[in-house]
């Protein structure tokens, strides 16, 4: 099993677009820095075969374009994976992923290249997060909150306002409840713990550009390699949110020019740099370079 990879997004706002309105494909890849070309929830089963058609015949760069087919139980599935084998797009996205054995498959069906984003969004997903790490065709995590309620007999993954407002201080309204919030550090942690990437979820409320800030940040601070979005005007949010502060640009510059002088632990700026402080480092390095 794999423990490593190189994959990473191309920058930090990933944007779904419905794969049944191709008329938004090139605005989408135009604002973001990924798109996901999304033939599952984003798209009516009735138009899924033009759809279908749609993505072939598109010139979206492979390199920025991830498609998400349909759950492998779903009847659509086959056709999905039919239609991606006559085309460049290797970068799929397996919603409510649940073992290794269904990576396989997908990746014996489009080939050794193929770069598989495992969406998280089951019980049973959860629960096998780290399986799903290890499988080889894997590159990344993605969680998915809504579906993983609704798989609970639940209705809500965030606070409302009005309990919120039953204990000030206490919980806040937009933020995550318990399940949800084990769910996104267990997703993250097992990517990690296996060298992959980790991509967080969407946050639904496209009017609160605050709440989407706030999140974005922390999924930054925390190691997340992007967040995924679901309308355009999130993207500058994200990017904003993932981009370093000056002062820690330069800080990590003047840091890894310094390491490259020495070896081991050494002296800089009255901290001891070792390891982790290193590759603290090099995460900020990172992130300049994909938010400009």
């Amino acid at each position: 099993m794999s423990t490593h990879n190189s994959w990473q997004p191309l920058g930090p706002a990933i944007l779904f677009a419905p794969a049944d309105r191709p008329e938004r494909f090139a605005k989408a890849a135009d604002r973001a820095d990924m798109v996901i070309l999304d033939l599952e929830d984003g798209c009516r089963a009735e138009n899924r075969e033009a759809a279908r058609e749609a993505i072939a015949s598109c010139d979206l760069d492979p390199a920025r374009t991830i498609v998400r087919v349909n759950p492998p139980e779903v009847e659509d599935y086959a056709a999905d994976i039919d239609m991606l084998r006559g085309t460049a797009f290797r970068q799929v996205m397996l919603p409510k992923a649940s073992s290794a054995q269904q990576v396989d498959e997908l990746v014996a069906a489009l080939g050794e290249k193929t770069q598989v984003i495992a969406l998280i969004e089951t019980p049973l997903g959860v629960m096998r997060a780290e399986e799903l790490a290890r499988a080889d065709g894997v590159v990344a995590l993605f969680w998915g909150a809504e579906d993983l309620v609704a798989g609970l007999a639940g209705t809500s993954s965030r606070f409302s306002e009005a309990e919120a407002a039953l204990v000030p201080g206490r919980i806040h309204a937009g933020s995550y409840r318990s399940v949800a919030v084990h769910t996104r550090s267990h997703v993250h942690l097992a990517a990690a713990a296996h060298g992959k990437a980790s991509l967080d979820s969407i946050y639904v409320n496209i009017s609160d550009a605050n709440g989407l800030a706030a999140e974005a940040a922390d999924a930054a601070a925390l190691g997340f390699a992007a967040t995924v979005c679901i309308h355009p005007g999130q993207v500058p949010t994200i990017r904003q949110a993932y981009r370093p502060s000056d002062e820690e640009i330069d800080w990590a510059r003047r840091l890894l020019a310094e390491a490259e002088e020495n070896t081991g632990a050494f002296s800089f700026g009255g901290q001891m740099v070792d390891a982790p402080l290193f590759r603290q480092a090099e995460a900020i390095a990172r992130r300049a370079a994909v938010t400009g």
